[in-house]
Order: structure tokens, then C-alpha cells, then sequence
């Protein structure tokens, strides 16, 4: 980071909306928030009681789940502020870099996550007799520390680059976090190399990473096309329909906002609402309505906790 840098605190002007909707925002986006981090909960404390979700499968799921979680936190209370206190925008220089750095890495680890799990199913419907000795523990547990270190290379990246120019005049930040994007526009300094260079990174991770999960799935469908009974082939699709549900909602406001031409400021904060606040609430109702073995698991747990309770 350079020590040109004359801004002390950003002030984030948040969602685009007329005032009087400030109340309804609140009280919307709060209760989004609380279902989110209870539902990703929920999924996590499920799949850790129950021992038929034990699988590489469901492994990742609560890795997903911890992502969500978090990654929802890392700018949704701070939203809910600038909607709740006139100051509640202004953010110190720090807590930006550390917030920009907080949402890539949550965000890119998460996209290298779809990968792995679109590889799991791949292995899961191609080869089902060799699944388990393919996808051993001490495999699965080296393909998540990779997304999660992954991920956190990227992150510094993004946020080295953006953070090494002065910022030294404007600091309305028109977002309601602080991503790359709109803080670039406020330096002291030519940006476009950089912004170049944040292009090119995210467009072969984002795009490296969609290449993959749809070689996968090309590969799936047609190992799927193999299997010989209607009911195979209907439990396999369900399987893959909610990873492939969740990865459309993640990756395409991605491309909207980082890998097109230009910025509108207005456009990116509405979309950016998709994968950083619906996304992670929509992951555990997908997984949890499309999917028989958790929604047992959750019967279970709700007869545990009754039987508990009537003692």
C-alpha cells in the first residue's frame, strides 16, 4: 500500500433508492441476513450430527455453507448500517482493504469450491465403483485447502493492486461495500493498467473455473445418458440440478460486473445484491428442498430435539 495515501475513511453511498425506503430495505435485508446465517447454520449442524451425510459430497457442502456465511457478513451488516444511521457509510482506510480482501477471498474460494464439487459429481455418476477410493478423506481435505489457499492468493492480488495507488481526494464510494471497482475510480493516479490487470485475473479465474464445472457436466450428462433405467437417470439429474442451479446465480452477476466493458454504478450495486446477499441464503433452501438425504437428516434432528425436550 503506498504512504502517499491521504484518505482516512470512505464513506459507502449504498443501494441507489429514494429515502423513504429506507425502513423497508432494513427490515428486508435483516431478516435475509438472519435466514441466511441460520440456514447456512442449520446445514453445517445437520450434516456434522448426521452420519449418513458424511460424504465427499456433503463435506463440501459445509464448506460452501461456512462460505456463505461469512461471506454474507462481510458486507450485508455493513449495508444494514448505511441503511440505519445517516454516518452509517463511513468506513476507515483499513476496514476497507480489510473488507475488499475479506469479500474476494470468500468470493474466489467459493468459485474454486463449484469447481471441486462439479469434479465430485463427475467421479460420483462416472465412476460409482471406484467413487470412495478416488475420493478418499485425506483427498477431499487437500481439494478444499486448495480452493481456500486459492483463493486467498487472488484475494491479495485484487487487493494489493487496488490498495498500491494514493487515494488522496474523493472518497464517496459509489457501492455499499468496498470493491475494487468503484474504489479505483477515486485514486490519485492512472488506473488503467491496473484495472487491466484486475480484468485478466478475474476473467481466468472466473472464466477457467466455468470452463471446468461445464466440461464436467458434459462429461456427467453424458454418463448419465448411459445409465440404463429412467429412475438412474432421474436421481443422477436431481443430484447435479441443484450444484447447477446455485453456480448460475454465483457466476453470471459475476460476469455482469467484472467481465463486461465499462461500469454503471447504479446497475452493479443492484446486481451485486444477487450473489453477495440472495446467493448465499438461496444455497441451503436449494440444497435443502431439492435434496431427500438432508431433508431426512432434518426430520431426524427435529425428532432428537423433541424427544429431548419431552425428557
Amino acid at each position: 500500500m503506498s504512504n502517499k495515501s491521504l484518505v482516512t475513511t470512505f464513506f459507502l453511498t449504498g443501494l441507489p433508492h429514494a429515502p423513504a425506503l429506507d425502513t423497508m430495505l432494513f427490515g428486508l435485508f435483516l431478516v435475509i441476513y438472519i435466514l441466511t446465517v441460520l440456514g447456512n447454520l442449520l446445514i453445517l449442524l445437520v450434516i456434522r450430527v448426521d452420519s449418513h451425510l458424511h460424504t465427499p459430497m456433503y463435506y463440501f457442502l459445509t464448506n460452501l455453507s461456512f462460505i456463505d456465511m461469512w461471506f454474507s457478513s462481510v458486507t450485508v451488516p455493513k449495508m444494514l448500517m448505511t441503511l440505519a444511521t445517516p454516518g452509517g457509510g463511513a468506513i476507515s482506510f483499513h476496514s476497507c482493504v480489510a473488507q475488499l480482501y475479506s469479500f474476494h477471498f470468500l468470493g474466489s474460494t467459493e468459485c474454486f469450491l463449484y469447481t471441486v464439487m462439479s469434479y465430485d459429481r463427475y467421479l460420483a455418476i462416472s465412476y460409482p465403483l471406484r467413487y470412495s477410493s478416488m475420493m478418499r478423506g485425506r483427498v477431499c481435505a487437500l481439494l478444499a485447502a486448495g480452493t481456500w489457499l486459492s483463493g486467498s492468493l487472488h484475494s491479495a492480488v485484487q487487493t494489493t493492486l487496488t490498495f498500491r495507488l494514493p487515494y488522496c481526494g474523493p472518497n464517496q464510494v459509489q457501492h455499499y461495500f468496498c470493491d475494487a471497482p468503484p474504489i479505483l475510480k477515486l485514486a490519485c493516479a492512472d488506473t488503467s493498467a491496473i484495472e487491466m490487470v484486475i480484468f485478466v485475473n478475474i476473467g481466468v479465474v472466473a472464466s477457467g473455473c466455468f470452463l471446468l464445472i461445464v466440461l464436467s457436466y458434459v462429461s456427467i450428462v453424458c454418463s448419465i445418458l448411459r445409465i440404463r433405467t429412467s429412475e438412474g437417470r432421474h436421481r443422477a439429474f436431481q443430484t447435479c440440478a441443484s450444484h447447477c442451479i446455485v453456480v448460475l446465480c454465483f457466476f453470471v452477476p459475476c460476469v455482469f460486473i467484472y467481465l463486461r466493458p465499462g461500469s454503471r454504478d447504479v446497475m452493479d450495486g443492484v446486481v451485486a445484491v444477487f450473489y453477495t446477499v440472495l446467493t448465499p441464503l438461496l444455497n441451503p433452501v436449494v440444497y435443502t428442498l431439492r435434496n431427500k438425504e438432508v431433508k431426512k437428516a432434518l426430520l431426524k434432528l427435529k425428532d432428537k430435539v423433541a424427544y429431548s425436550q419431552s425428557q
